[in-house]
C-alpha cells in the first residue's frame, strides 16, 4: 500500500467512523423518544428505556453503515478536492482508478466491520433487548430462538413457531405441569386467532393426556385458549428476521419449508445480509464521480448535499422493491442484489465520463 492510497483509506474511515457516530446518536435520540410512551408500564422506567436503546445499537449501527460510508466517503474525498490534494495526487502519478483503489480498499474494512457486527453482536444483543423489555412491561420471560417463542405463563410452557403478518400465531405448542412438576398435558395447534377480552381461540387442536399408567389423545376443531397474553405482547416479542443472524436465518427458513410455512420474508432478509457489504461497496463508489465530478463551484457541503439525497433514495428504491417483492412473490435474491447492481452501473458510467 502506497502512502497515498493509506492517506486516502484512512481519511475515508475516519469521516465514516463520524459520521457513523453522529447517525447513530440521531437515530437512538429518535428511538429514545418513542420510547418515552412506554414507560411506566410495569416496572419500565427511564434507565429500562436507556439499556433498550443500548441493546439496540448494533443493529442500528449495523444498519446505517450504507450510508455512512457514503457520507463520509463524500466528507473525506470532497475535503481533499477543496484543499487541491486530489489534483495534486492525480499531479503525483495516482489516476482516478488509483483513487477509486483506495476508496473501496476503506470500504473492504468497513464490510469486514459491518459483518462483524450484523453477525456476531447485533443478532444476540437485539435478542436480549426485547426480552429484556417484554419482562420490564409484562413480567413475562421469553426465549427467542431459530424455532420460535419459548414462554412460561403459570404451569403451562408455550412453544410459538411463528407469527404471521395479521397477528395470527402458527405453530402453537402447550405443554401444562402438575404439582409436581410433571408433564401432564400436551396441545398443539396449527393456528391461534386473538379474540380480546375471551383470550384467544386454537383452530385444529391435538391434545395428548399424560398419566403414569396411559396416554390418551383426542382431536378437536377449535378450543378456547383464555391466556392473559393479548396480540399486543406477542408483536413485542416476535422474531424479526432482520435480527437473526446469517446461519439462523437459514436454519428458520429450513424450518419454515418443511412445515409447508411461508418463508419469502425471511429469504429476503437472508439475502439482505450478503448485500448489505456489497452497498457499502457502492456507496464509496458513488461518492467519487459526485466529489471528482462536479465542478469545482460547488462546495464540499453542496456535493454532501446532493450525494446523501442519492443515499437517500437508494434507501427508499431499496425498501420499496423489498415490499413490492414480498407483495408479488418475486425471487429474494434478485429483490435483494437489484438496487445495488442498478446504483453501481450508474456509478461505472459516471466514473467512466470522468475519464
Amino acid at each position: 500500500m502506497t502512502v497515498l492510497t493509506r492517506y486516502i483509506v484512512t481519511a475515508v474511515l475516519k469521516s465514516t467512523g463520524i459520521t457513523l457516530l453522529l447517525l447513530l446518536t440521531l437515530f437512538n435520540l429518535f428511538a429514545f423518544g418513542d420510547e418515552l410512551d412506554d414507560i411506566g408500564k410495569g416496572n419500565y422506567g427511564l434507565t429500562e428505556a436507556l439499556y433498550f436503546i443500548a441493546y439496540t445499537s448494533p443493529t442500528v449501527l449495523y444498519q446505517l453503515m450504507p450510508a455512512s460510508a457514503l457520507v463520509g466517503g463524500l466528507f473525506a474525498l470532497g475535503a481533499m478536492a477543496n484543499r487541491h490534494e486530489l489534483n495534486a495526487m492525480r499531479t503525483a502519478g495516482l489516476s482516478i482508478l488509483g483513487i477509486i483503489k483506495a476508496t473501496l480498499m476503506a470500504g473492504l474494512i468497513l464490510a469486514a466491520f459491518a459483518l462483524l457486527v450484523g453477525e456476531l453482536v447485533a443478532p444476540e444483543t437485539e435478542q436480549k433487548a426485547h426480552m429484556f423489555r417484554v419482562f420490564s412491561q409484562k413480567g413475562q420471560v421469553v426465549l427467542r430462538t431459530r424455532y420460535g417463542l419459548w414462554l412460561r405463563e403459570g404451569k403451562e410452557f408455550i412453544n410459538i413457531r411463528t407469527i404471521d403478518s395479521n397477528g395470527d400465531l402458527l405453530g402453537v405448542n402447550l405443554y401444562e405441569l402438575d404439582d409436581n412438576h410433571l408433564l401432564k398435558q400436551s396441545t398443539y395447534a396449527e393456528k391461534a386467532v386473538f379474540q380480546g377480552d375471551r383470550g384467544w381461540v386454537l383452530h385444529q387442536v391435538k391434545r395428548s393426556y399424560l398419566s403414569t399408567s396411559h396416554i390418551t389423545a383426542n382431536r378437536v376443531p377449535e378450543q378456547l385458549w383464555p391466556s392473559s397474553m393479548g396480540s399486543d405482547f406477542f408483536k413485542m416479542a416476535v422474531i424479526n428476521p432482520n435480527n437473526l443472524s446469517f446461519y439462523d436465518l437459514a436454519m428458520y427458513i429450513e424450518f419454515l419449508k418443511k412445515n409447508h410455512q411461508k418463508s419469502h420474508l425471511y429469504e429476503k432478509a437472508l439475502w439482505g445480509r450478503v448485500a448489505n457489504p456489497l452497498a457499502i461497496f457502492v456507496m464509496l463508489l458513488v461518492s467519487v464521480p459526485f466529489v471528482i465530478g462536479i465542478g469545482r463551484e460547488t462546495g464540499v457541503g453542496g456535493k454532501i448535499l446532493i450525494g446523501t439525497i442519492v443515499g437517500l433514495g437508494f434507501n427508499i428504491f431499496d425498501m420499496t422493491t423489498g415490499q413490492i417483492g414480498l407483495i408479488y412473490g418475486l425471487n429474494p435474491a434478485v429483490i435483494a442484489f437489484l438496487p445495488s447492481l442498478l446504483v453501481s452501473v450508474l456509478a461505472f458510467f459516471a466514473i467512466r465520463r470522468l475519464g
